[in-house]
């Protein structure tokens, strides 16, 4: 309810589409820069996302999904939901929040990276490598955290 509630918070807001999408695809923009790609990202004027250009040659969209939020609130929401103390549950949520973010950015300039490269290869990198590689590192924080630090796993351990 609470990132419903900032989506239509940012509707109005100076950063379009909201300002996490916008943060995202300033640093696409700054890391594909930072690698040779002359890249613009520029708003979409008919639905609300950006628009990914390389060499001038638009490659691809970032809307609200792909900015990563939606992962890290569902992260969050399992790690409170086998929860450790409160500085453990904070630290660990902080430090997967962090990691889920930068991989997913990786992820996003990798994918514009094989998209400007190879093309013919955008639907099996945009549905299978990539989400896999995001979810997968979520599920690995998951087990990580049930293994070692949930109260639930200590009860049945002792």
């Amino acid at each position: 309810m609470g990132y419903k509630f900032y989506l239509d918070f940012s509707e109005n807001s100076k950063y379009y589409p909201d300002y996490m999408t916008h943060l995202v695809g300033k640093q696409t923009e700054s890391i594909l820069t930072g690698f040779g790609y002359r890249t613009n990202i520029v708003p979409h004027t008919e639905e609300s996302s950006l628009m990914v250009f390389v060499n001038q040659k638009y490659l691809a969209r970032i809307i609200e999904g792909c900015n990563g939020m939606s992962v890290i609130i569902l992260f969050i929401a399992f790690v409170v939901s086998f929860r450790d103390t409160f500085k453990r549950t904070f630290l660990f949520i902080l430090a997967g929040s962090v990691l889920i973010y930068a991989v997913n950015l990786i992820r996003i300039v990798l994918l514009t990276v094989g998209l400007y490269n190879y093309p013919w290869r955008s639907e099996v990198m945009h549905e299978v490598i990539f989400p896999l590689a995001i979810y997968g590192m979520v599920f690995l924080l998951w087990m990580f955290w049930v293994r070692h630090f949930s109260i639930q796993t200590k009860s049945v351990n002792v």
